[in-house]
């Protein structure tokens, strides 16, 4: 026990509190030294706790099980929302080993489990209990597990609220239950799949043949899964690297979901992070090496998809959507803030990114672009200051950075420099924006995403079928207005002297010769977002 305390003492503490306003940057907390953990090494031969074999005990902080929670094959469709493909039989559920933590303290684990489960679950009561909390030590540990997350906190302390009356991109989760942290100098393997949608309780259609109201008994779309806000940190030298591979979802909280450090590599068959309490949850990324690339098994997949808000603050962000579907490398219903670190973000679609923040530029090319490529933008010297590496296929491609300034640059596929439109998609936010070039041959929509009836499947309204009647006529509330706009709507008058019609209002101004929509070679990057259209190879 004193050698465990000794390699931990240097260790972070995933924690840390702050206040802000406006969703603005965050220092990485102060180191903190672990006084004891509890080590737990895995092995497909023997599973030890602080050296001795793991115990069956439920009542023991630490105790193995063979009762995963995972969807079962052979039911009708008053069991789940699960397909075939989600299914899994008994035989593969019961050869993994589930190693429960239920007590509250810290947890360092080791070693290589090739079919387990690493549950925390504390009990019911601990979501109110802010004493419930468990730190666990990834330490050099392998785990895998092929009908359910390899990692899933159930229940511990949940330090936010789900109130949408009274949330905001400002969270403070330094003193949620779950916190992970990386230790320094160790690589950790999560290769993990989901447990499809099953029903607590149901109601059926009249015939009996249709499941029209349901409650979640489970449902844990991630590899590495929370039911509460989790923290993400590192150790002190910030050198441990955590590789997730997931079968559906990455990285996955159910409310919050804060990263302070740690080098994170997610390989994802859907959305690469997600949290998904719908227009509450925030994922706030503050330090840390984050890579993602959806792999396109399942056809669609965000990068990162916050169902509320996304945060940057620091750290380093790649995130590669799903070639083939109408995704974007950053998601957010409620919008996104970047106020710091680096971003490089490719996919399909664009999500509103609230000014404010660190510049940024978006480039929308006018034709699908295969990923493999290296994009740089230079200076007047040609000499490469940011460049990336979008390894799927995409049309929109955005880069942040703390070190973009304001000042003129070139753009370049390789070494092909490119040539594009300025613009301004001021009034195009909200939520999910059209995609802006060719929609990719192999598109389509994703189950749950069909059109309502009247639109196509790329969103645009399809004309009506037949002819207008001749005695057709608008309805009354419904006029055309009259020709002058109300009293107090008047257009502004012109400003006295020249006008130039290359200068677009609110400071931020196209290439000198961009005006009119004409293309040019040169990105003058302005405070805040700058949006290129029609990118394509210079002539």
């Amino acid at each position: 026990m004193k050698k465990a305390v000794s390699i931990f003492l240097s260790l972070l503490l995933a924690v840390g509190t702050f206040s802000f306003a406006g969703c603005q940057k965050q220092e990485k907390p102060k180191n903190s030294d672990y006084i004891d953990a509890i080590n737990i090494h895995l092995s497909d031969e023997a599973i030890t706790v602080n050296g001795e074999a793991i115990s069956t005990d439920e009542t023991q902080a630490v105790y193995a099980s063979n009762d995963i929670i995972y969807y079962e094959e052979g039911h009708d469709f008053t069991y789940g929302e699960g397909t075939k493909e989600d299914e899994h039989t008994k035989e593969e559920a019961d050869a993994h080993t589930v190693i429960n933590i239920t007590k509250p303290g810290m947890y360092a684990v080791t070693g290589k489990v090739s079919a387990g489960q690493l549950a925390i679950d504390l009990g019911e009561d601990a979501v109110t209990d802010p004493e419930a909390v468990v730190d666990l030590i990834l330490n050099g540990a392998d785990i895998t597990c092929t009908v359910a997350p390899a990692v899933i906190f159930y229940n511990v302390y949940e330090c936010g609220e789900k109130d949408e009356n009274t949330a905001s991109c400002n969270v403070n989760t330094s003193k949620a239950g779950a916190n992970i942290i990386v230790a320094d100098n160790t690589v950790n393997n999560i290769n993990g799949s989901y447990v499809a949608r099953i029903y607590k309780e149901y109601t059926l259609n009249d015939e009996g043949t249709e499941v029209v109201d349901s409650k979640k008994l489970h449902k844990y779309d991630g590899a590495f899964y929370s039911r509460m806000s989790m923290n993400i940190n590192s150790g002190a030298e910030d050198s441990g690297v955590l590789n997730i591979n997931a079968e559906n979802e990455g990285l996955d909280s159910e409310l919050h979901l804060t990263i302070y450090g740690g080098n994170i590599n997610i390989v994802s068959g859907n959305d690469g992070i997600n949290t998904n309490e719908d227009n509450i949850s925030v994922t706030t990324i503050n330090g840390g090496n984050i890579n993602i690339t959806v792999d396109g098994s399942t056809g669609e997949g965000d990068g990162i998809d916050s169902n509320g808000w996304l945060v940057i603050n620091g750290g380093s962000l790649s995130a590669w959507a799903c070639s083939s579907s109408g995704d974007a490398g950053i998601d957010s219903d409620k919008g996104i803030h970047i106020n710091g670190g680096s971003v490089y973000a490719s996919g399909n679609m664009l999500d509103r990114i609230e000014e404010g923040g660190i510049n940024y530029a978006v480039f929308s090319f006018n034709s699908r672009q295969k990923g493999g490529s290296t994009y740089s933008l230079r200076n007047a010297e040609k000499e490469i200051l940011f460049t990336c590496d979008p390894i799927n296929d995409f049309t929109n491609l955005i880069i942040a950075n703390e070190s973009l300034e304001e000042a003129d640059y070139t753009f370049w596929q390789g070494d092909t420099q490119l040539a594009a439109t300025a613009g301004n998609f001021g009034g195009m936010g909200g939520g999910m924006m059209k995609p802006v070039g060719e929609i990719p041959e192999d598109f389509s929509m994703p189950e749950g995403m069909i059109s309502p009836e009247g639109f196509n499947n790329k969103g645009n309204m399809q004309k009506p079928e037949g002819e207008i009647p001749e005695d057709f006529s608008i309805p009354e509330g419904m006029q055309k207005p009259e020709k002058q706009p109300p009293e107090g709507m008047q257009p502004p008058e012109m400003p006295e002297g020249e006008f130039d019609p290359g200068k677009i209002p609110g400071g931020r101004q196209p290439a000198s010769d961009m005006s009119a929509g004409e293309i040019s070679t040169e990105f003058i990057i302005n405070k805040g977002g700058n949006y290129f259209s029609n990118v394509t190879p210079a002539e």
